[in-house]
């Protein structure tokens, strides 16, 4: 499907404003000073969070300025991606167990969780996965 590999992509780009804006730089140092390695991989699954996020904010407002821009199926097929590259997903394939401590990209839920807030709101300030408990 055409429109994974635009996902795909589309969360790329989202790291891309994320270097732009100074949230990469900013969480590199905090995951120098994290006290532990579950909290510098926590930082790191909020920046992917908000790259999927903000995957979802340009969906959103490239079906605003081009009506039709979605074909049937598509926001099905980033979901179905977004779980099936969930940290839980590949380790339960790999090893045959989960563990969460060990996570930098997110669960399958919440990279499927945030695509779709940012999708729905179509806005960079919903997606401030650093401001929130609620992954």
């Amino acid at each position: 499907c055409k429109f994974t590999t635009a996902y795909i992509i589309a969360h790329e780009a989202g790291h891309h404003v994320q270097n732009l804006l100074g949230i990469i730089p900013r969480v590199t140092q905090a995951q120098e000073r994290a006290g532990s390695k579950a909290e510098a991989n926590n930082l790191q699954v909020r920046v992917e969070l908000q790259a999927d996020c903000l995957s979802g904010v340009w969906v959103n407002r490239e079906e605003k300025k081009r009506p039709g821009f979605l074909e049937q199926g598509d926001i099905d097929a980033a979901l179905q991606t977004a779980a099936a590259i969930g940290d839980d997903t590949l380790q339960r394939q790999a090893q045959g167990r989960v563990v969460p401590d060990s996570f930098t990209h997110g669960s399958a839920a919440q990279r499927k969780r945030w695509f779709m807030v940012g999708y729905q709101q179509g806005t960079i300030q919903a997606c401030n996965t650093f401001g929130t408990d609620r992954l």
